[in-house]
Parts: C-alpha cells; structure tokens; sequence
C-alpha cells in the first residue's frame, strides 16, 4: 500500500469528482448524476475532519462529501489486461501440472470457478477435465463465465481434417505457435478449444506464454521491442466468403508502456510496405521475435483426451499443435469468447465470497452474542428461522431472508441492546439497507418489513400476540405497539407483505434453546445464488 498523501496535496476536482453521496452518484448504480464541468471554478476544500474511519470536507460551494479513509489508501491495480499482474512463464514451472479443475466441481462450486478464471487471468490458460464429449458442449463452457464471440467460422468450429480447407488449422499438418484472428479488430480475445475424440498419433497441444516472449526481446534486444510496438502489420483473411484485414503491431503496449497484446501469426501477414530502412528493422526484429517463441523452455507441450476443454487468452497465449497421422480420429470443437466477460464474472464471483466472508464473520462474531433477552444468541436466533423456513420448503429468497432478518441488529451506533433500553433502533430498515449491496428486493423487502409484519399480526391474527415472548412483547411496544385498521389495509397491500409475513413467522419460533440446526456455511450457496 502506498502511503497516502496529506489531503492538500489531493487534486481538489479529482476528490470531488469521486465523491460517492447520493448527491453525486445514483445508489442503485453508482454512476455519476454530474457532469465534470457542472463543477464550480476556483473548487476547494473549506474545511475537512477525519472521524470514524472517513474522511468528510466541505467543499468551498458548500458540499459535503465523506469519504472512507481505506478508499484513499487503495493502490491502482489496473484493468488486468497488460503484464503487470500476470504471471509469465516457462514451461517448466508447470513441471508438477497445469491449471486444472473437474467440469463438475466447476460448476457447483463457487470457489473452483473463480480458480479456474483466475488462472486464465493471471497465467493464460486453464483446462476443464470431464466436460462432456459431446457436439455443441464447448459453447456451453463459454457461457458459463460469459458470451460466446460469432465470426465467419461460425458460433463453433470444428478443428479436424477437412477435404476443402480454408485454413490450415483444419489440415493434419503441424501449426507453430501463433495467436488466432489477428486479421480482426478487436480480436477474440478468449479461446476454447474442447476435445471429442484424439486416437490419432501425433497432434499434441503447445503453449507459449507470448508476453513472456515478448519480456524476453524486450531485454535481450531493446531496439527490436520498440520496432515490434511502432510497427502496424495488415493481418489479412481472405476466403470466397470473407475478406478481412487489421494492421496492428506485433506487440501492443499500452501508454505506461506495459505489454498488453500479442498479435503473431505468420499465415496470416499480409505484404508490409515501408522504406528499406524500416522493412529491414521489422524484419530482422521479427525473425529474432519468432525466434525466442521457438525456444524449447518455452513451449508447453500437453495432450487433450476427450472431455478436456483448453481455456486461454488469445491477446497473450501462442498455441500450436503438433503434426498428426491419420491412424486415428482428432477432433476437436471450438469458439471465441471474451476476456471482459470472464474478468467480469471473477470480480462478481470474488465480491460475493468476500459478502459472504463478511457475513460469516459476523455470526461468528456478534452473532454470539445475546439476543434481546431471549434464551439463544443472536446467530442461533437467525440460523434457527432459516431452518423453519427450509423445512417449511420455503424458496430460497426467503430462506435468506429469514437467515437475514435481524443483520440491522449487528453494528453502529444503535446496536440490538438499545431496543431494550426503548430505543427504537430501526434494526429492519437498517438490515435492509445494507442487504441491497448484495441482494435484491425479493430478499431485502421481507427484512425491512418484519418488525411492521409483527405489528400487523398483532392487529389483525386473533391470539398472535399472546404467544409473543417476553423480550418480544416489550419490543413491539418500543416499536409502536399493533397497527390500527387504516395502517394495516395499508401494510396488507404492500408487496412484500405476505413474503414479511412467512419470515415473521419462522422469527418468533427461532427462540429454542439447545435446538441443533446448519450452521452458517450451509447456506453459502444458496446465498450465492441469489447475489447480484
């Protein structure tokens, strides 16, 4: 973490123009309501004060911001998509195995999923072992992390022999390493490529880490990168169908000058045209290029049996294949997809765990304690509804929101023991409120609503409200005691009603003490599920 500097030192536009208040930014998507010009001239901070780990100022226009102190103390770590952060790579660091994970567990396991996506993310690739061996599963792979990318081969493609071929990926031939696609702007910049059936002998699989590759010229041989990087290339394709051509650089960098792209694909180089000078520059940087991506120590030979999938970055990875007799069937079945997507679904995946994580330290922690009198801890209150609710064969949203209701009890000034001290403490609005980070309304709206759903029964459920407890019955005076008719019509028409109503209901039954029931961990996927 780097240190952070005094606030005046602090651009004053660049801290307003972050300011989160609803003011500022919608709630609902965090996206600015102002335009950067909107902003007055001669902006400055008028006053600032640091309290309760935020920082809050008073702008020189009269606005007030607040800003978490461990917001300003976070290092830029950057989209993801250049060197910084990757893992490059030898072959021989994979000498005890390569990214791998079984189809099944990626599927059903939250954890499994977000490994296998950070594998492509930071080394490249990764492989599914068991996926279905069957036509058309590859396309399912894709869209289980994102969508799969249409171009003129079609949404799949079948890489085997062909009598016609328009390329000579569909050839028995060898292939040396080569990126896919150069010839398109923007480029696929994800590929799968899933296994039917490889009995033939010969066509094993290769990768090559082209950024490592790239590092390497970089080092060995300055000038040469630099040519690489300022040099476009026309890539073309044509067939009796499709002409297409980009003219990028072999090796893209982004303006830090960190690498960001590999684009090598000796098929598909189309007739550079330059001055001598230039063309004699390119062409020996490129020899010396597709030199070091033929070193043996960094190719990464494999086999792909049937049901394996071969996930990895098009913009980074050079793959290739061996040459292949034709004794036996190869066949192998692929699509394009995008890294967006994939670095997308990591960053939801990784946002849920660290919810969940959240919420688990929370029952383990404050949930131990008491919970308004009553003979059980807060946890074991919240885990004793979920379980009403899941024997009930509740849906899931509501299973959650029975585990969930009492969340507003845990932190903040007004803590749970207020209430019993005849504070209103709010505990279901704030529960709500801080649920609607991760859930949607169909969890959060039976929280908000179960203290106003005791209320309601009370008024209107003969009997309701001698089975209250204690600690219950005094609550629902502190909470403004059994609505009259006019208020309860009103609550009745809401719609969340009747789902507040269900959780009301496992609420006052979750109160046995000793009674054994799953603890928190058992209701993480269902929560995963049902996170946005």
């Amino acid at each position: 973490m780097t240190e952070r500097p005094p606030l005046t030192e602090l651009p004053p536009y660049w801290l307003r123009d972050n300011c989160p208040c609803a003011e500022c930014r919608d709630p609902r998507n965090g996206q600015k309501l102002f335009q950067i010009d909107d902003l007055p001239a001669g902006l400055a901070i008028a006053a600032s004060t640091e309290l309760d780990g935020r920082l809050e100022v008073l702008w020189s226009d009269g606005h007030r911001s607040r800003y978490p102190l461990a917001w300003l103390d976070e290092a830029e770590e950057g989209d993801g998509r250049t060197e910084q952060g990757k893992r490059l790579w030898a072959a021989a660091e994979f000498a005890r195995g390569i990214p791998e994970a079984d189809w099944e567990a990626y599927l059903t396991d939250p954890a499994e999923q977000a490994a296998v996506l950070a594998a492509v993310r930071r080394s490249g690739f990764a492989v599914l072992r068991g996926v279905p061996a069957v036509e058309g599963q590859v396309l399912r792979v894709a869209e289980s992390f994102g969508y799969v990318r249409v171009t003129n081969y079609g949404e799949l493609f079948d890489v085997r022999v062909e009598p016609d071929p328009n390329n000579l990926a569909f050839t028995d031939k060898a292939i040396a390493p080569h990126t896919d696609n150069p010839y398109r702007d923007p480029v696929p910049t994800l590929q799968l490529l899933h296994c039917l059936e490889n009995s033939a002998t010969g066509g094993d699989s290769g990768l090559v880490d082209g950024f490592k590759a790239a590092a390497i010229l970089r080092d060995e041989a300055p000038e040469d990168f630099a040519t690489l990087t300022r040099t476009p290339v026309p890539f073309v394709f044509r067939d009796r169908r499709t002409e297409l051509r980009a003219d990028r650089p072999l090796i893209d960098v982004d303006p830090l000058g960190r690498i960001r792209e590999v684009r090598f694909n000796n098929r598909s180089i189309g007739t550079l045209r330059a001055g001598a000078e230039d063309l004699t520059a390119f062409y020996a940087a490129y020899r010396r290029f597709a030199a070091i991506t033929l070193r043996p120590e960094l190719q990464l030979t494999f086999r792909l049996g049937p049901g394996d999938c071969l996930v990895f970055d098009n913009t980074r990875l050079l793959h290739a294949r061996t040459a292949f007799q034709q004794d036996g069937r190869r066949h192998l079945q692929g699509c394009y997809a995008d890294l967006d997507s994939l670095a997308s679904t990591l960053a939801v995946l990784h946002r849920r765990t660290a919810a969940l994580d959240e919420l688990a330290e929370l029952f383990a922690g404050e949930g131990a304690g008491e919970y308004l009198g009553e003979p059980v801890t807060m946890a074991e209150h919240m885990l004793q509804a979920a379980a009403a609710a899941e024997a009930a064969g509740a849906p899931d949203h509501l299973v959650a929101a029975a585990l969930l209701h009492d969340l507003g009890h845990f932190h903040g000034a007004l803590h749970g023991r207020d209430l019993m001290q005849g504070q209103d403490n709010r505990h279901s609005h704030t529960g709500a409120d801080r649920l609607a980070a991760w859930f949607g309304p169909e969890v959060t709206e039976p929280v908000r609503l179960h203290v106003a759903a005791k209320r309601y029964l009370c008024a209107v459920e003969p009997g309701y409200r001698a089975r209250l407890s204690e600690a219950s019955e005094y609550t629902l005076t502190v909470q403004g005691g059994p609505m009259g008719a006019e208020e309860a019509a009103a609550f009745a028409q809401l719609p969340g009603a009747v789902d507040a109503v269900a959780v009301r209901r496992w609420d006052e039954q979750a109160k046995e003490p000793g009674l054994e029931t799953p603890d928190f961990e058992h209701y993480r996927p269902l929560l995963a599920s049902l996170m946005r």
